[in-house]
């Protein structure tokens, strides 16, 4: 095999594309490495053109080339075009690039200079009002990027990019928080072509923005969990430019491909980034999605759930950290919770196809169906442990919000199975800082009820447990704990089974 040829020979070092070509070489890259090229002014008579390349290297970024004086002029954008005047985005000027690059798209070898996979955004021509060495000012004629737009430097080569027009009519800048809709208990509907029905996931629910690559993740009770999830860089990085708002659920797998919310439990309180990132590769979350609440600058809470769904579904998402939920319409309700249950999932949602979505409302047009019976309940107190658990707990006390005493907890039963050595210590961390001298139970507990003298806690945590049935007295019956929802608040949980 022929040695690869250096890009250039010796050029001078005011050629145009000098910096270009000496940091390529010739038969390494697929990029265009034209012999040397004199500074000429652009074709005379004819619009200069731009072009705004997608370029996932090492950090997802947009490079924005303009047509000037024989080249490209180009700076890099790490959040693409601001599609408001409301913000700048940063742009790095880069080296000039040739002509010819503006037609490129492919993949440049990990290793070598701007390592990735580049595609064509957008091209088209531009107006050249102001071309200063502080002051670039176009207009763009493409598809995708219209406009007027100004560059000026800042910081050396960080330079900043303004809209200057206002936005596109009918732009809609996505919120920054939403509350997610929820879904009701109930009975299944079945034999309807009115509903759709969703695998339901075992996992944490989670909003997920998404803009210039970069993803933002808000728990059902609005905590960004972002940092603890770094799964999430990857969907920022397939979304690319596209401005949205996701509704999902991160799931963590078991090794037989079941979601383990015991696994996502874990990971839950992890506080180092170290230790966030090593139990990303021991345990990863993905993201499951259902729903479309923004897509590029326009709410789709008002549209219809198959209005979403088909603007989802052609969003192709799908990758290693994520998918899309399946929807199952005109078929049969309990043959998706049989294939639930066969799966080991946690059960079935059923949607109302003509239902909009309602941020914050627990609707009668979604209906959650469980495979097995599971309860959210608020942890008020602990009972003192023996033998081997005498430095932990016995069980936890449980309890609902109670609908005669407002502030205090209904006694629901205690729970004493299900943890492991590392969750009791994880939990009691949790619970020291909340003990106090007084029931938090709306019934007096006396020993010979709950089994042991017990410790009090503020009632602050919300766990989940699965159990067999309801006892005539409103007790759980052979409860085991599942793990902590510290995606809920207390005034959140329900009687549910």
């Amino acid at each position: 095999m022929p040695k690869a040829d250096k890009a250039s020979e010796p050029a001078p070092a005011q050629a145009p594309l000098a910096t270009y070509r000496a940091k390529r070489t010739k038969g390494r890259t697929p990029e265009p490495i034209p012999a040397a090229q004199p500074a000429t002014r652009s074709r005379r008579g004819a619009r200069p053109t731009f072009v705004i390349q997608e370029h996932h290297a090492s950090a997802l970024h947009w490079d924005f080339r303009l047509e000037h004086d024989g080249v490209l002029a180009s700076w890099a954008l790490p959040k693409g075009l601001p599609v408001t005047p409301d913000q700048n985005h940063l742009a790095v000027h880069v080296e000039d690039h040739p002509l010819e690059y503006g037609k490129f798209e492919g993949t440049i070898p990990a290793g070598e200079y701007g390592g990735g996979t580049v595609s064509i955004w957008d091209h088209g021509t531009y107006d050249l009002e102001k071309w200063r060495d502080k002051e670039v000012m176009v207009v763009l004629h493409g598809t995708r990027a219209t406009g007027r737009y100004v560059l000026f430097p800042t910081n050396g080569n960080n330079w900043m990019i303004h809209r200057m027009d206002p936005a596109p009519e009918g732009f809609e800048a996505p919120p920054d928080t939403l509350a997610p809709m929820l879904a009701s208990p109930g009975e299944l509907p079945d034999g309807d072509s009115r509903w759709a029905y969703e695998f339901k996931w075992d996992g944490i629910r989670a909003l997920v923005w998404s803009d210039g690559g970069r993803a933002r993740a808000l728990s059902r009770n609005g905590n960004d969990i972002t940092a603890a999830f770094p799964e999430l860089r990857q969907v920022g990085a397939a979304m690319g430019s596209h401005q949205v708002v996701l509704d999902g659920e991160l799931v963590v797998f078991d090794d037989e491909n079941h979601p383990s919310f015991s696994r996502l439990s874990k990971r839950i309180h992890l506080a180092s980034p170290r230790d966030v990132e090593r139990a990303a590769k021991r345990d990863p979350a993905s993201l499951i999605v259902f729903d479309l609440l923004h897509l590029d600058g326009r709410s789709t809470l008002g549209d219809t759930y198959d209005e979403r769904r088909r603007q989802l579904e052609g969003l192709g998402l799908g990758g290693e950290a994520w998918a899309v939920t399946p929807s199952f319409v005109d078929v049969s309700g309990a043959a998706v919770l049989k294939t639930a249950v066969e799966l080991g999932m946690e059960g079935v949602v059923a949607k109302r196809r003509t239902s909009t979505y309602r941020p914050g409302v627990r609707s009668n047009e979604w209906v959650k169906v469980k495979a097995e019976r599971t309860q959210e309940a608020v942890i008020g107190g602990w009972t003192e442990g023996n033998g081997s658990r005498h430095e932990t707990f016995g069980a936890l006390l449980l309890g609902i919000p109670s609908s005669s005493a407002k502030g205090k907890l209904s006694f629901i039963g205690k729970v004493g199975t299900g943890f492991s050595d590392d969750a009791r210590a994880r939990l009691l961390d949790d619970l020291r800082p909340l003990v106090r001298a007084t029931s938090p139970f709306d019934e007096a507990l006396s020993n010979a009820t709950i089994g042991a003298p017990a410790t009090w806690v503020r009632p602050a945590v919300v766990g989940e447990v699965r159990f067999s049935a309801w006892t005539p007295d409103g007790r759980l019956r052979h409860p085991a704990w599942r793990g902590v929802r510290s995606d809920k608040s207390p005034k959140e949980v329900t009687r549910e089974s």
